[in-house]
């Protein structure tokens, strides 16, 4: 064999390999591409599903919530709104409903979600609305506030700066004041108003923020925004509260009266034993992701409205915060 013959067969062997090897590279490219189209469908109908899911739990939430108006009377936590749903497959509501044993069709991905929620009277809450009013500070509400920030240990001088901030953002809505602060929407964006986040988070559990002022409602509220609620009574009489509404929920302000005795300081603008909004959780996990809901629901009457709805994605871990709200 010649030296000539010699290298056209192993300049041949050369080109066959880079053949095979582009061949190839392409094909892993072709592959990567077809995997990720089917990753980024699959994703978006989980999001697509996922959202219609929360939707209709919501409306069903809507539904118990009229069927509580058009009943009438106190709201209190033996109603069938205050019962929790506890995480539950779905594919068992949906076999519930079509009456049948069991729905095991993989098809419509139900086997590996999970639902639940809950409703909270947001009554039960004291209402930052409350504490301003046309630009004037509501005595009876701060009091109240008074109280809740003596009950958690934080500093006076915080509310004292909160209702400041508080009056000054109220005043500047639907005007050009770029010094007012931003009227926060949710508890969560109270830092607007000035508010350590240590403050907020502690805050968090106990006050809320409504379209408009609201009273507190007795049947619902705890022990701290309880006690923080009814002036002149102490920790025992908020506990007393409790426990009595535990066996027979409130029907008006006679019945704490005759419990605490005549001299309770009830005042119809701060105090209630019935409540219009409410707020609605819902939360699906399906598959590696879950996804919540959270909406705030007016009763008026027989119809349940809804005033505004927030959705977020969040991983398995749940210090993680949500990757996307809509609002």
């Amino acid at each position: 064999m010649s030296v000539a013959a010699g290298q056209h067969r192993g300049a041949a062997l050369l080109a066959a390999m880079l053949t095979v090897t582009l061949v190839a590279t392409l094909a892993a490219a072709a592959m990567w591409q077809q995997w990720r189209a089917v990753e980024v469908e699959t994703a978006e109908r989980g999001r697509v599903q996922a959202a219609w899911i929360l939707v209709g739990a919501l409306d069903w939430s809507r539904v118990i919530l009229g069927a509580d108006g058009r009943a009438g009377g106190p709201d209190h936590l033996a109603e069938p709104w205050a019962i929790p749903l506890q995480e539950a497959r779905l594919s068992t509501f949906l076999a519930a409903e079509n009456n049948v044993a069991q729905v095991d069709d993989a098809s419509t991905d139900t086997t590996e979600a999970f639902l639940s929620g809950q409703i909270t009277d947001m009554q039960s809450r004291l209402n930052l609305t409350s504490l301003v009013s046309g630009g004037q500070v509501q005595a009876g509400a701060l009091k109240q506030f008074t109280r809740l920030f003596e009950r958690l240990g934080l500093p006076s001088q915080q509310l004292t700066a909160l209702v400041e901030a508080l009056r000054k953002a109220q005043s500047a809505v639907g005007t050009d004041d770029a010094n007012a602060p931003l009227m926060p929407q949710t508890v969560s964006q109270l830092g607007w108003l000035g508010l350590p986040a240590s403050t907020v988070t502690a805050l968090a559990p106990h006050v809320t923020i409504l379209p408009v002022q609201t009273p507190v409602n007795i049947n619902t509220a705890q022990l701290d925004v309880l006690w923080a609620a009814m002036d002149g009574i102490d920790l025992a009489g908020a506990q007393k509260l409790i426990a009595a509404r535990e066996s027979r929920h409130f029907r008006g302000a006679d019945d704490v009266k005759a419990l605490l005795g005549s001299n309770t300081a009830w005042d119809d603008q701060l105090h209630a034993i019935a409540s219009r909004y409410f707020e609605v959780r819902g939360r699906l996990r399906l598959g590696q992701s879950t996804v919540e809901e959270r909406s705030l629901v007016r009763k008026d009457g027989s119809v349940a409205i809804t005033l505004w709805r927030e959705r977020g994605v969040f991983d398995r871990d749940p210090a993680l915060a949500p990757a996307q709200a809509q609002r």
